[in-house]
């Protein structure tokens, strides 16, 4: 689920291929249907035969896996099926692909969620991987892509997190020009001096007598200073 194989690559996975030690899995034989009959095949694409790292969770599981898998090849004896496989029946034999499919969809009704499709998986490990800051061309070689235009188109979109990050990283780039013209606007009157206060009405700053009917020199002050002030706050 995490890693993004195909049904029939984990339905063939093999312990010889596997290296849990090394957190490493490498892809190389698949399981085919041909009407109901399965048979090994190589994996589908030149680019499907890889080597995926796999996270420390999903190592763990396997570990927990192949003990259990061990008892149960004790247990079962000479009735043992020994197919190599990691992943198989309680008597070793191989898996049918379409028996796990018919499996998950009991598992996903049984826990009540929405119907999905197993291969839907694999666009979900894609997903994650671009999310996590994986670029094409890594998801590409996870997948087994044999072209990065499949991989582009396909099997990847955007979580809507990753959507957001994005978003705001995109706005953080934008100067914020608007927002440094207001802070100087408002330290305008505060550079005017204090000599201003005491002019007289109807006087000039400048000491020149305003004419008939022009504005009080305190107008302009004792108008606009409540704005500015709510503006400040």
């Amino acid at each position: 689920m995490f890693r993004g194989l195909r049904r029939g690559e984990a339905c063939g996975q093999k312990w010889t291929d596997t290296n849990v030690d090394a957190g490493l899995i490498t892809v190389s034989k698949q399981l085919v249907v041909d009407g109901w009959e399965v048979y090994e095949d190589d994996p589908k694409t030149d680019a499907g035969a890889r080597t995926i790292a796999l996270d420390s969770d999903t190592v763990q599981a396997l570990k927990q896996h192949r003990a259990q898998q061990d008892k149960g090849r004790t247990e079962w004896g000479s009735a043992w099926v020994e197919t190599g496989r990691v992943f198989t029946k309680e008597n070793g034999e191989m898996l049918h692909p379409a028996d796990v499919t018919r499996r998950f969809i009991e598992l996903y009704e049984e826990i009540g969620l929405p119907p999905v499709r197993l291969h839907d998986l694999r666009h979900g490990a894609a997903t994650l991987a671009h999310a996590a800051g994986a670029d094409l061309k890594g998801i590409q070689g996870m997948l087994g892509h044999s072209s990065i235009t499949i991989t582009a188109d396909t099997y990847t979109s955007l979580l809507p997190e990753a959507d957001l990050a994005i978003a705001e990283a995109a706005a953080r780039l934008v100067p914020r020009a608007r927002a440094a013209s207001k802070s100087v606007a408002r330290q305008a009157p505060a550079e005017a001096g204090p000599a201003e206060a005491n002019v007289p009405d109807g006087a000039d700053p400048s000491g020149e007598i305003a004419g008939p009917g022009a504005p009080s020199a305190h107008a302009p002050l004792t108008q606009t200073a409540p704005d500015e002030t709510s503006e400040a706050e």
